[in-house]
C-alpha cells in the first residue's frame, strides 16, 4: 500500500529519526560492545500527526541490520565507528541491537564518551514503507507505522526530548510548511483526505542529483525542505564546490598524517639507488600504494593523498602538530587553498571542484516554464522546465619546478611548506592559464575565452578600450537576463595601465579605472597575465588584450584523484637541481555562457 499522502508530502524519500538513550549498564568495556535500544511504539508527534512504530517483526524489515549495518555518529555516513552485530525484537516492544565500536582514533573518541556518560542518546534512521491511519483527534491524525526498515543506527549529541529516558534526535532542518487536509463536510462520509500541494519538485530534483557525485544525500534534504529546482541546482553546485568526495583519501589517521613527508618521497624519487632515502620513505611509498589501489591507477611517481593535501601544519610549542621540530612558528595551509590562492579565479568566484571521480554532469537549466493567458473556464497549456548538463572529463596537465638537492635534505616543516607552495604556485597558474584561455585542443580543456563568443567589437583592426566599452559589456549580461551582485572584471596587467590612464569621457577628470576596492564602475576586477595580449584582429598584429566581464561563480574547474609527483634529478644535475614534475587530471566549463561578455581586441600597449 502507497504511504499516507499526509505522511507523503512531509517525508518524500520516507526518512525519518529517533532516539533512546544508552545505559551504563548495557556496555561491554573489554569487548568495546553496547546493547542499545533502538525502537519503542512510544508516540511521537511530527508534523503531520502523531506516528507511533509497530515493532513487530511482521512490519520491520531487519534485513540491513541483520547484514551488518554501520554505527554512526548524527546520521553522517562519513563518520563510521562501528557496526552493528545482532539485533532483536523483545517481548516488551523495544528493538535493541547489539553494537561494536571500532579501534579508529575517532572511534576510540566516541566510545570513551560512551563509557564515561557524555554520550548517552541513539538515534535510528529508517525510512516509512506503510503507515495506516488509526485516528483523528482535536483535528490532529494518528498513524501507526505498520511497514519500515531501520537503516541505521547513531550516536546522537542533542536529542529533541531526553525526559523518562527517552530522547529524540532533534531536527537539522526546518519543517515544511503544514499542508492541511481537506475533509468531507459530513461527519459520517468516509472518504480519504484530499491533499492540496503545490507542484511537487522532486522527480526532477532526483533526475539532477542523478548526475551529481553525493546528489542523493543532498536531494533528500532539498526534497524534505520543499526546495525549488533551482534552489536544489544552487546547493548542490555550493555542495560540490565546499565539500569535495574524499577519493583519494585513505582513511590516515592524525599522526599518519604529521608523520607524512613530501620531502622524504621526493628525496627518495630523486634518488633511486640509495637504499637509506628509499627505506627512510618506506610509509609514503605505501601510502602512495594505498591511494594508486583506490583510484584503480598507478602512479608515474608517487600519490599524495588526500589526507595530506588537507593537512595543516603548526608549529607550537610541541605536540603531534610538529612543534619542537622548528625554532619559529609556522601555519602552513593545507595544499589546496594554497592552489587557489596562487589563482585569481577563485577571488572573482570561480568554483574548484576537487577530488572529483569519474565524469560528472553539472545541472543547469535549459529553459523556463511558459505562462498562459486562457479563457474563463479553459486550462492552461501545459507546461515544464527543462533541464541541461554541463559535462566534465579529466585532462591531465603537468608542469614543474626545481629544487635544490640540499633543500631535499632538510626536514624542517618550514621546508615542506616552501615546497608545497612552489608547487601549488606552479600547479595553479597553469590550471588558470588553462581555465582562462585553453584551446580545447591537443588535450587542453576549452578555456573561457574559447567557450564566449565576443560579446563587444573594439574595431576592424582593435582598438583601444573606453568608456563605451565597459557600458556595453556590462549591458550585454544585464540583456541576458543574467546579471547578479557578484559579477567582476578579469584583465591583464596592460588592460588595467591602460584603463588607468583612460579618461571615462574625454578632457574630464575621472579614469575609467579609479582606486579602490571596485575599481571598475562599482564592480571587483583581477589582474592576471593568463589573461592574452597575443590576439590578432585584422591587421592588428599580436598586439590585442581580452576583457572579460561575468559572473565567475559560474566558471567550474575540477580536479580529479589527487597529485601524482615525479623527480627528475638528471635535467638539472649539472646545477645541483631536481626537477619536480606535478600531474594533475583537470578539466574547464560554464554553466551558463550567458553570464559572460568579452572583447578580445583590445589594445592597451
Amino acid at each position: 500500500m502507497p504511504i499516507p499522502a499526509a505522511i507523503a508530502h512531509h517525508l518524500p524519500a520516507g526518512q525519518a529519526a529517533r532516539a533512546l538513550s544508552v545505559g551504563r549498564a548495557a556496555l561491554n568495556e573489554e569487548a568495546r560492545t553496547a546493547t542499545l535500544a533502538f525502537a519503542s511504539e512510544t508516540a511521537y508527534e511530527r508534523s503531520w500527526g502523531i506516528e507511533v512504530l509497530d515493532v513487530t517483526e511482521r512490519s520491520m524489515r531487519l534485513a540491513r541490520l541483520q547484514g551488518g549495518a554501520n554505527l554512526l555518529v548524527d546520521h553522517d555516513t562519513r563518520d563510521v565507528v562501528g557496526v552493528v552485530e545482532t539485533v532483536s525484537i523483545d517481548a516488551d516492544r523495544v528493538g535493541r541491537a547489539v553494537v561494536r565500536f571500532g579501534k579508529s582514533a575517532r572511534a576510540e573518541e566516541v566510545w570513551q564518551d560512551v563509557l564515561t556518560g557524555i554520550r548517552r542518546n541513539v538515534s535510528v534512521g529508517y525510512q516509512i514503507h506503510d503507515a495506516q491511519l488509526t485516528g483523528r483527534s482535536g483535528g490532529v491524525e494518528t498513524y501507526r507505522v505498520t511497514d519500515w526498515e531501520p537503516l541505521e543506527i547513531s550516536i546522537v549529541a542533542v536529542p529533541a526530548d531526553a525526559t523518562v529516558g527517552v530522547g529524540r534526535s532533534a531536527d537539522t532542518q526546518p519543517n515544511p510548511p503544514i499542508i492541511e487536509p481537506v475533509l468531507p463536510a459530513h461527519k459520517d462520509t468516509q472518504m480519504e483526505p484530499v491533499i492540496v500541494v503545490e507542484r511537487n519538485h522532486a522527480a526532477d530534483i532526483s533526475k539532477i542529483a542523478a548526475s551529481i557525485p553525493g546528489g542523493a544525500t543532498l536531494a533528500l534534504s532539498a526534497i524534505q525542505r520543499g526546495l525549488t529546482v533551482e534552489q536544489f541546482q544552487a546547493e548542490a553546485l555550493a555542495a560540490m564546490a565546499t565539500k569535495p568526495l574524499p577519493s583519494s583519501d585513505i582513511g590516515m589517521e592524525r599522526r599518519e598524517v604529521q608523520r607524512y613527508s613530501l620531502i622524504r618521497a621526493l628525496n627518495a624519487l630523486a634518488n633511486p639507488q640509495d637504499g637509506a632515502a628509499q627505506r627512510a620513505a618506506a610509509f609514503e611509498f605505501e601510502c602512495s600504494a594505498a591511494v594508486g589501489q583506490l583510484m584503480g591507477k598507478t602512479a608515474r611517481g608517487v600519490y599524495l593523498p588526500t589526507d595530506v593535501q588537507k593537512r595543516d601544519i603548526t608549529a607550537a610549542t610541541g605536540g603531534t602538530d610538529g612543534g619542537n621540530m622548528v625554532s619559529t612558528d609556522l601555519i602552513s595551509s593545507d595544499f589546496i587553498t594554497l592552489l587557489r590562492n596562487a589563482m585569481v579565479l577563485p577571488q572573482l568566484g570561480a568554483r574548484m571542484l576537487t577530488g572529483l571521480s569519474g565524469n560528472i554532469a553539472i545541472p543547469r537549466q535549459a529553459g523556463a516554464a511558459s505562462a498562459y493567458w486562457v479563457a474563463e473556464n479553459n486550462a492552461p497549456t501545459e507546461s515544464t522546465q527543462t533541464f541541461g548538463q554541463v559535462t566534465m572529463t579529466p585532462k591531465t596537465v603537468g608542469t614543474f619546478t626545481d629544487i635544490s638537492r640540499r633543500l631535499l635534505l632538510q626536514s624542517s616543516l618550514d621546508v615542506e611548506a616552501l615546497v608545497r607552495q612552489d608547487l601549488a604556485t606552479v600547479l595553479g597558474l597553469a590550471i588558470q592559464q588553462a581555465a582562462i584561455n585553453g584551446s580545447g585542443a591537443s588535450n587542453q580543456p576549452s578555456g573561457l575565452l574559447t567557450r564566449i563568443t565576443p560579446g563587444v567589437i573594439g574595431g576592424t583592426n582593435g582598438l583601444a578600450p573606453n568608456w563605451s566599452h565597459i557600458v556595453a559589456l556590462e549591458s550585454a549580461v544585464a540583456v541576458a537576463n543574467a546579471d547578479v551582485d557578484s559579477m567582476g572584471y578579469l584583465v591583464n596587467a596592460q588592460t588595467r595601465g591602460k584603463l588607468k590612464g583612460t579618461s571615462k569621457v574625454a578632457s574630464t577628470a575621472g579614469f575609467i579605472w579609479e582606486p579602490g576596492t571596485t575599481p571598475l564602475n562599482g564592480y571587483r576586477a583581477a589582474v592576471s597575465n593568463a589573461v592574452p595580449s597575443n590576439l590578432v584582429k585584422g591587421t592588428s598584429g599580436a598586439v590585442c588584450s581580452a576583457l572579460i566581464f561575468g559572473d565567475f561563480s559560474q566558471l567550474m574547474i575540477g580536479m580529479w584523484g589527487t597529485l601524482d609527483l615525479l623527480a627528475d634529478p638528471y635535467t638539472g644535475s649539472s646545477a645541483g637541481t631536481v626537477r619536480v614534475r606535478a600531474l594533475q587530471d583537470v578539466d574547464v566549463n560554464v554553466r551558463y555562457t550567458e553570464s559572460f561578455a568579452t572583447m578580445v581586441d583590445s589594445l592597451s600597449a
